[in-house]
């Protein structure tokens, strides 16, 4: 099997609809492919241009199943490069011990576990795993985008190992075997010193096949005094990998050259090739003549060249395979990091949905007095700035809820210049200039707050010693004329942010990978190469394009272009009246924080509804079995204990009646039922913190809705 076009992926889940999701995903054409040209430039092959190859996808609904088809694979000697494990395949094996199963009979298989509650703690899979460079976590509900980048990152990665094995075993066989040409030849010169003539007949032709083996090598190779250290010869490679003309490399030692990176290092080389007379798989830094430093891997053995001691350096470059491994290692802990971010908004959303609803009850009693009044709003104001800041932690996750509504750019934007002004320091003066009269669009203001963030941020950067962003917006009208100067702009009306920074500006090569994901021209650990990608990803997803113009030491300028809208604004109160909406209908309510629980049945039972309540899925199943005749609607939290979540509950319920309403509510995001029911979700959908006009409403809605409403999506294990 020609390890250049292995991507065969298997994929092991108990859940038929999760094979098809990875099929819809997986199987289109057509995509750039990074790692091709990354392949490409790290072994010299020639780049494929029509598109990727399609990915060859199997699906094993248990863990045993699974392996079975990896031996069978591995016997047909067409292994998978990768496999995506769900952790809970009942009954039988789950995720982890099925990974433990796989790797006994193939250790290079890298694996992706699927899980979005899982009943492991990643410490726990450390344990029971090891700790490994395969094994990677995909979070559910699936990203398209990421489920795209793990696949094609993931496979290249196993070409790439597979590709620098057969490298290393032909290079240790060309080491070893000129090592022992080398040393016969030796050996028949001390041996042989009567036969002078023929020896050196034989010598010569021995030089000859080294020096043509030498030069031709696809890897750096030095010779190397090992008494002067000086340099006695170098191949193309070498020269090519340095920038170091060869007449001006011989006869000068690594430290004239300033080669190695680190002296230490380099020191620590020699001692142990006198000592053992060999160097394998030595990781160590070089400094081109340019002054950039490559990461490379180190073979060196100790040979006799004219009654002298030598030594014999090969290098291959890993650079590239080590900076993927860094971003790879940086996508896991940013990844962490969001799913730490997600819960604490999570539990301060079912915090700020108690605060909210008892301030609406008690502003809407009579004859408050008028400090309390205040008192009262205030409170209302503090619980609806913090679900802002929430609303930010869950952006940051990308666990968010995409909520659009008709706003002002100008004043979205104006009202966030305090927390822009802090993120980007005191030494940078910022200035807004913004229109009267400006179209509004419809658009989910938190995102475009993180627009506007990851933007400042990056303007922040280019700017280390203060200098001017400016924010201004425009209306643009796009013709036939402008539709040239972008291949994403498109007729119409748009409302167009235009961040301009005076800072270092951006290289024109730079230009064409700025929105890349994982891609920064900052130092190591100062940055992820995310924010601009994902600023990218806002916009297109509010059906716009971001342009940008920029020249080294001028600043640069990002421009937004977002569709404007003729729709109204809709104002709503600050603190919004209990709207009289009264019900007869029976409620079951599963929620698993005791003090939402009480405060949400005691509101729905003052507006005239029957209420069962559940702490969890596994109480409510109980309740339905005692009650199911008299319940008209299911109102549940989406992840809760006891491993039931809302949407499995919903899904057991709707099997005994089709017709049973159901409103689902969570802390994260509508967005964790899929794709295809985001539409039906968000009409049925509550999001935490709301106040208590909000529940009445979403409630008398959704029993008030036609009697078939819309088969529920497949579970997703939020």
């Amino acid at each position: 099997m020609n390890i250049l076009t292995n991507r065969r992926i298997l994929i092991i889940d108990d859940n038929r609809a999760i094979h098809e999701d990875f099929r819809k995903i997986l199987l289109p054409q057509g995509l750039d492919n990074p790692m091709a040209s990354a392949r490409a430039e790290l072994f010299g092959d020639e780049v494929e241009r029509p598109g990727l190859a399609a990915f060859e996808i199997d699906s094993a609904f248990q863990g045993q199943e699974g392996l079975e088809m990896v031996r069978r694979a591995l016997e047909q000697g067409r292994p998978y490069a990768m496999a995506f494990v769900d952790v809970r395949m009942p009954p039988g094996w789950d995720g982890v011990e099925t990974i433990t199963h796989l790797w006994k009979h193939y250790s290079d298989l890298q694996v992706v576990i699927c899980t979005a509650y899982s009943d492991y703690s990643w410490a726990e899979m450390i344990e029971r795993l090891g700790q490994s460079d395969r094994l990677l976590i995909l979070k559910k509900p699936f990203d398209n985008v990421e489920v795209l980048q793990l696949a094609h990152a993931l496979t290249n990665k196993w070409m790439l190992t597979q590709q620098a094995k057969c490298t290393l075993e032909d290079l240790g066989r060309l080491v070893a075997e000129r090592t022992r040409e080398l040393q016969a030849v030796n050996e028949d010169l001390q041996r042989e010193i009567d036969e002078r003539k023929q020896a050196e007949q034989s010598l010569r032709l021995s030089e000859e096949r080294f020096s043509k083996a030498f030069r031709a090598s696809p890897l750096p190779m030095i010779i190397q005094s090992i008494g002067t250290e000086r340099l006695v010869d170098v191949n193309e490679s070498f020269v090519a990998l340095t920038g170091l003309e060869r007449r001006l490399a011989l006869g000068f030692t690594p430290c004239n050259l300033r080669l190695w990176e680190s002296p230490e290092r380099y020191a620590g080389m020699l001692d142990t090739l006198r000592a053992e007379k060999s160097l394998r798989n030595f990781e160590s830094v070089i400094r081109t003549g340019a002054g950039e430093l490559r990461t490379v891997l180190v073979w060196a053995e100790l040979f006799q060249l004219g009654g002298d001691s030598h030594v014999l350096f090969l290098m291959q470059d890993r650079t590239e395979q080590v900076e993927l491994e860094q971003q790879l290692r940086q996508a896991q802990k940013m990844e962490a990091v969001g799913q730490l971010a997600a819960g604490v908004a999570h539990d301060f959303n079912n915090i700020l949905t108690i605060i909210q609803c008892h301030v609406s009850l008690q502003l809407n009693a009579t004859s408050l007095d008028a400090r309390i009044e205040n008192s009262l709003r205030q409170i209302s104001d503090a619980s609806a700035r913090a679900a802002s800041l929430t609303r930010q932690l869950l952006a940051f996750s990308r666990k968010q809820m995409i909520q659009p509504q008709v706003l002002q750019l100008g004043e979205l934007l104006s009202n966030s210049s305090k927390m822009l002004q802090r993120l980007i320091g005191d030494h940078i003066r910022l200035v807004y200039q913004f229109p009267a009269k400006l179209p509004s669009v419809f658009a989910d203001p938190g995102s475009l707050e993180q627009v506007a963030m990851n933007l400042a941020i990056n303007a922040r950067d280019a700017m280390p010693q203060g200098g001017t962003l400016t924010f201004e917006a425009s209306v643009e009208e796009i013709g036939p004329a402008q539709l040239q100067r972008h291949p994403e702009a498109r007729p119409g009306t748009f409302v167009c942010l235009h961040v301009t920074d005076t800072g270092c500006g951006i290289a024109e090569a730079v230009q064409k990978r700025i929105f890349e994901p994982f891609f920064t021209t900052k130092e190591t650990g100062k940055g992820t190469g995310m924010g601009l990608s994902i600023v990218y990803g806002i916009v297109k997803q509010h059906e716009g394009w971001i342009e940008l113009q920029s020249r080294v030491g001028h600043g640069t300028t990002f421009s937004v272009f977002l569709p404007a809208t003729d729709k109204r604004e809709v104002h709503q109160a600050e603190a919004a009246t209990i709207l009289a909406l009264p019900g007869h209908e029976t409620i079951l309510l599963v929620e698993d924080q005791a003090p939402l629980r009480e405060l949400v049945r005691s509101l729905l039972q003052c507006q005239g509804y029957s209420v069962f309540t559940a702490a969890n899925g596994v109480e409510a199943l109980k309740t339905w079995g005692q009650h199911r005749q008299e319940i008209d609607l299911l109102l549940t939290d989406m992840v809760m204990p006891e491993g039931v979540s809302g949407i499995h509950l919903a899904r057991q319920l709707r099997a005994e009646r089709p017709t049973l309403r159901v409103v689902f509510t969570s802390g994260y995001s509508c967005d964790l039922l899929g794709e295809d029911a985001k539409e039906t979700a968000a009409e049925c959908f509550l999001q935490k913190p709301y106040r208590p006009d909000k529940l009445a409403r979403t409630v008398r809605e959704c029993l008030d809705a036609p009697a078939n409403p819309p088969d529920l999506p497949a579970e997703s294990a939020a």
